[in-house]
């Protein structure tokens, strides 16, 4: 069995900052990619940041040149860190992760359990 687990979410004001993270832990052989997603009330679930086992990254337009994705691979954990946060960025965020439990094993998706960010004044 795998987990992931958030942590880092809060609340900030118009132009701070925050610095979720997400551990993953238990039967893990590899973790090739790993993202962010973002779920806003009534809105679907949209992906935010990939980081590829070699450290690729893409983002969403919508936060290009604010977030940052990155990964330590020793630790199994992906961290995201979010400048200039705008009301808009206001959602409930979830890891994923591309999981191999042993070496002849096929990668599942694992999802965290989400950690809230409200952006407000």
């Amino acid at each position: 069995q795998v987990q992931l687990v958030e942590s880092g979410g809060g609340l900030v004001q118009p132009g701070g900052s925050l610095r979720p993270s997400c551990a993953a832990s238990g039967s893990i052989f590899s973790i090739n990619a790993m993202r962010w997603y973002r779920q806003a009330p009534e809105k679907q679930r949209d992906v935010v940041a990939t980081i590829t086992s070699s450290s690729t990254t893409t983002y969403a337009d919508s936060v290009k040149g604010r977030f940052t994705i990155s990964r330590d691979n020793a630790k199994n954990t992906v961290y995201l860190q979010m400048n200039s946060l705008k009301p808009e960025d206001t959602a409930v965020y979830y890891c994923n992760a591309e999981v191999r439990r042993t070496p002849s094993y096929r990668y599942l998706q694992e999802w965290g359990q989400g950690t809230l960010v409200t952006v407000s004044s």
